[in-house]
Parts: C-alpha cells; sequence; structure tokens
C-alpha cells in the first residue's frame, strides 16, 4: 500500500459528514500540495473526529494556527 493509499485509508472516520469532507480534499488538492502541506494534513488528521468537523464546517477554530491554511482549503472543497 502506497502512501497515498494509507492517507486515503485514514481519511475514514466516525463521521460520514467527515469522511465526506476529507475525501473531496484528496481528489481535489492532493496533487497540488507541497510536501509541508501534505505533513500538516497528515497532522490536521490527528484531531479527533468532532473537532475536525467542527473546523471543517467553521464552527471551531483550530487549536494550532498552523491549520487555518489547511482548514481553508478542506472548506472549499
Amino acid at each position: 500500500m502506497g502512501d497515498y493509499d494509507r492517507l486515503r485509508w485514514r481519511c475514514r472516520r466516525g463521521l460520514l459528514e467527515l469522511d465526506l469532507i476529507l475525501q473531496a480534499f484528496l481528489e481535489r488538492h492532493w496533487e497540488g500540495l507541497d510536501a509541508g502541506q501534505r505533513e500538516l494534513f497528515s497532522e490536521l488528521l490527528e484531531l479527533p473526529d468532532n473537532e475536525l468537523l467542527d473546523c471543517a464546517l467553521g464552527r471551531a477554530a483550530p487549536s494550532d494556527a498552523r491549520y487555518l491554511g489547511m482548514i481553508r482549503l478542506l472548506q472549499t472543497g
């Protein structure tokens, strides 16, 4: 299994809404991300499901300001 496939698997979460957001993000943006952004996205996946969903939906700010740009990308799909 390659890195991308492992990452896709990590995007499968316990919340359907979050699954859909993360899968759409991967399909639309992954190829255009640089190594630093890819690492940041991987770190973002360590957040608990509810916290990540709240950030992606704009209901809460991420706990770490470094994630703001990535959250904005998530919100665009």
